[in-house]
């Protein structure tokens, strides 16, 4: 069973940077398309960005297409978010997650949720 851990969230001020890191252990996560969600209060888990196994190819949500990045290390056992030109409505709790489903954004098709951790952009 795969566990996964994120990290590298924080307070930021509106056009910085974090680059968010999701450690995997227990199992390697190489061999799923992982996904980052965010989710911020009162609102529903929403898709961010998902990195197919080999990260031949990924996907973003529209409103942060063009600022986010997602990769992976699968040597490392690792996925990764950087997040650039950070906005107040990023602000959100941040998960990494693993596919069960193949290429898949909605949350009921991931599995193997971290605690996640918190991105706080301040205007």
């Amino acid at each position: 069973q795969v566990q996964l851990v994120e990290s590298g969230g924080g307070l930021v001020q509106a056009g910085g940077s974090l680059r968010l890191s999701c450690a995997a252990s227990g199992r390697t996560i190489s061999n799923y398309v992982t996904g980052w969600f965010r989710q911020a209060p009162g609102k529903e888990r929403e898709f961010v960005a998902a990195i197919t196994w080999g990260g031949s190819s990924t996907g973003y949500a529209d409103s942060v297409k063009g600022r986010f990045t997602i990769s992976r290390d699968n040597a490392k056992n690792m996925v990764y978010l950087q997040m650039n030109n950070l906005k107040p409505e990023d602000t959100a709790v941040y998960y990494c997650a693993r596919s069960t489903a193949g290429w898949a954004t909605a949350p009921k098709q991931y599995a193997s949720w971290g605690q996640g951790t918190q991105v706080t952009v301040s205007s």
